[in-house]
């Protein structure tokens, strides 16, 4: 089997050792098995990529299946989202979309087949008793009293289970398989409970559901799959997958752990975003902020730096915390390569050039994107009345400032030379509300005739001709490194930043970005890259910060220690 060139890891190594003893007849078969109960997030973007890239690169297959065990906690609208995240990362499983319901009555048969070996019986405990039969680390476990049923009765109980005639929790059905095993996965593990939950594809058909574990190998199983790859945490799950296909004489697929993707001021807990978004404390699973792939991808992000980004962070075995600045400037890389440039004016500040004629208007040529000359230039109207930043204006500027200020010369990008000469206040406040400058006819779009230099170069629209913004302004969602890190009696909530969104209103952009389309992305020059929001409209641009031109915060992060 021929494999495309790609960067090796120790997975790829294992499978090249298996192609080349023509281990299960030279196949390569992975699945990518999200559970249906929320988003995807950028830690499922890397085993996305690994386990559709390695089928890709050595042109095996991939399934998408959904492990939809769980009926309570299960949803149609976190299917639909999952299929459009890997879709837009640029995956196709093509007609391989499976689901552990649609083996579930294989899986209750396998279940009757352990039975009747005497490796599975019907256990009466509680959960809290069979948590305290279960012992620790340093005590062995206890038999249950109900571990000796009879096949008989044991096969009795669990149709009644099925038949619907028992109450939720009040019986589960238990692997049997020594409960002092130094391992506490396999003492006795649960692998089949009662549930009284509409599923949202079987419906009410079934009243017992199996357990994670012994649906997710068993289906690895029925599909054919030769490499099981997923995160560390499943490591210690292993021996409980291995037996299981074992006391089954099924098919057995090689189960490879990998270390999962942690990142730095993020939580990629499932049960914690679920809960960011049921308390409010965001806009939705596609809130900007969110390291969900729908919010990285309403932020701006491109599937082709989540791709870059998880081929740089690549695949070991140990746990570590990467930094978001990693993240970030694979964005970056990318963005500075696709993104058109434009200019908008966040805080604007008006410029009014008294020498300009009062009804004049020109067309000045601009550069689209300086790293890609196909991308041509485009015409921006330039008249009297002008915004600039309003930070880009010190009426006594400190030292080292070369922006604009009285008497002072700088260019205006692509068009003139100005010189502020008159500062118009607010009388009662004092802010400054009008700067009055002339301008020198001889500079357009470049230096000076005579050689003078200036040190600063503005970005500006034109007032006449501007359309109104909102931006929105995003920070780190929470403000310590490791959001898990809480005082006593405090949780990961305490540490949201509430800093991290900032609404600017009255922002003013070029007439070019009326045309511009939800999802379309920009750089604004000086500025930083930006997004169109789903929430424009025709009369209402939105535009989302995606990322800064350059890597301030970790500046400030190294400046601090």
């Amino acid at each position: 089997m021929e494999k495309q060139p790609s960067s090796t890891n120790f997975i790829r190594e294992i499978i090249d050792y298996d192609l080349s003893v023509h281990k299960n007849e030279d196949r390569v078969h992975t699945r990518f098995p999200p559970e249906p109960n929320g988003y995807l997030h950028i830690g499922h973007a890397k085993s996305i990529c690994l386990n559709f890239g390695i089928a890709r690169d050595y042109r095996g297959l991939c399934n998408l299946r959904f492990d939809d065990t769980n009926p309570s906690k299960e949803e149609v609208e976190y299917v639909e989202s999952i299929k459009e995240d890997v879709r837009w990362l640029g995956f196709d499983w093509e007609e391989r979309e499976f689901y552990a319901s649609d083996y579930f009555g294989r899986l209750y048969e396998y279940a009757l087949q352990l039975i009747r070996q005497g490796n599975a019986y019907v256990c009466d405990l509680t959960t809290d008793e069979i948590r305290e039969y279960r012992g620790t680390l340093t005590r062995p476990g206890t038999n249950s009293p109900y571990r000796d049923r009879s096949v008989e009765e044991n096969l009795k109980l669990f149709r009644c289970m099925k038949a619907g005639e028992f109450e939720d929790g009040s019986r589960v059905l238990r692997a049997k398989i020594d409960m002092t095993h130094p391992n506490i996965t396999m003492r006795d593990p649960a692998i089949y409970r009662i549930k009284h939950a509409s599923h949202h594809r079987t419906g009410d058909t079934w009243c017992i559901y199996p357990m994670y574990d012994f649906a997710h190998c068993l289906s690895d199983s029925i599909e054919g799959i030769t490499h099981s790859i997923c995160t560390l945490e499943f490591e210690n799950n292993r021996p409980l997958y291995d037996w299981i296909l074992d006391q089954l004489g099924v098919h057995h697929p090689q189960q490879i752990e990998f270390a999962r993707l942690n990142l730095s001021y993020t939580v990629l807990s499932k049960r914690k975003l679920l809960k960011l978004v049921q308390e409010d404390r965001v806009r939705g699973w596609d809130d900007p902020r969110m390291p969900t792939i729908s919010g990285l991808r309403r932020r701006g992000y491109t599937p082709e730096s989540i791709r870059a980004f998880c081929d740089t962070v690549g695949v070991t075995k140990i746990n570590s915390v990467i930094d978001l600045v990693v993240l970030e400037n694979s964005l970056r890389e990318d963005l500075n390569r696709r993104a058109l440039r434009r200019m908008a004016v966040l805080k604007p500040l008006k410029v009014i050039i008294t020498n300009y004629p009062e009804e004049g208007v020109e067309e000045l040529d601009a550069v689209n994107n300086p790293e890609d000359p196909a991308a041509g230039v485009r015409r921006v109207p330039f008249s009297r009345e002008l915004y600039i930043e309003r930070d880009d204006f010190e009426e006594n500027p400190p030292r080292k400032f070369f922006r604009l200020a009285p008497g002072r010369e700088v260019r205006l990008r692509y068009a003139y030379f100005i010189t502020c000469v008159d500062v118009r206040k607010d009388k009662k406040t004092g802010e400054v509300t009008e700067l009055y400058c002339t301008y020198d006819s001889r500079t357009r779009g470049g230096d000076a005739p005579d050689g003078r230099r200036v040190k600063a170069t503005l970005h500006w629209v034109s007032a006449r001709h501007a359309l109104s913004a909102e931006v929105r302004l995003y920070d780190n969602l929470f403000s310590k490194p490791n959001p898990d890190e809480a005082e006593e009696g405090e949780d990961f909530l305490s540490n949201l930043n509430p800093n991290s969104l900032a609404i600017l209103d009255g922002c003013y952009v070029e007439p070019s970005l009326g045309w511009a389309r939800p999802g379309e992305r920009y750089q604004f020059e000086r500025q930083g890259y930006f997004s169109v929001d789903p929430d424009s409209s025709s009369g209402k641009l939105v535009f989302n910060r995606t990322v800064s031109l350059k890597d301030t915060w970790a500046k400030v992060q190294k400046t601090l220690t």
